[in-house]
């Protein structure tokens, strides 16, 4: 099966439940900013998750999501981890450690762990591996290619039910 189908059918678990999508990154810093670039896509789409562009301080909307209770958060942000430039992998927050590298400051884990403290909450990060994060870079071609399946990906599986 491939990567693309594994998470095709991953998300397909999610899509019955109320699920949050959280996107982070910097749209100055090259493909970091493919977090929000997801989200603006998102939001013009008809789809059943909630929608967050947390933009670089997503410890500013833990009470925001406490508040919300989704039963599923999906993280995505531009994650290093060592694949090549383009490459769409999903995490669950056990498997970030030291070799994953995330752009921002709060830890993943620990935004993940303040916000279970309070809500029952299953979360997975997407992360789409940069080709480069320097300010005033624009979205590589790599990953601007994983940003459009990755929207695709989501509002195939997220698209309202339509009755019949």
């Amino acid at each position: 099966m491939s990567t693309e189908q594994q998470l095709i059918e991953h998300l397909k678990k999610l899509s019955d439940s109320p699920t949050l999508i959280l996107t982070i990154g910097n749209i100055l810093k090259g493909d970091d900013g493919a977090g929000p670039l997801i989200c603006k896509q998102l939001s013009k789409a008809k789809i059943s998750a909630e929608l967050i562009d947390a933009g670089t301080v997503p410890e500013n909307y833990i009470h925001k999501i406490i508040k919300m209770a989704p039963k599923n958060m999906l993280v995505i942000d531009a994650i290093d981890f060592g694949e090549k430039p383009g490459t769409i992998k999903i995490f669950k927050p056990e498997q970030l450690n030291s070799l994953v590298i995330s752009t921002h400051t709060l830890s993943p884990r620990l935004f993940v762990d303040m916000i279970r403290q309070n809500i029952k909450l299953d979360v997975h990060f997407i992360g789409i591996q940069p080709a480069q994060i320097e300010l005033g870079q624009s979205i590589s071609e790599q990953v601007d290619r994983a940003i459009r399946l990755l929207c695709d990906i989501l509002i195939g599986v997220f698209a309202h039910k339509h009755q019949q």
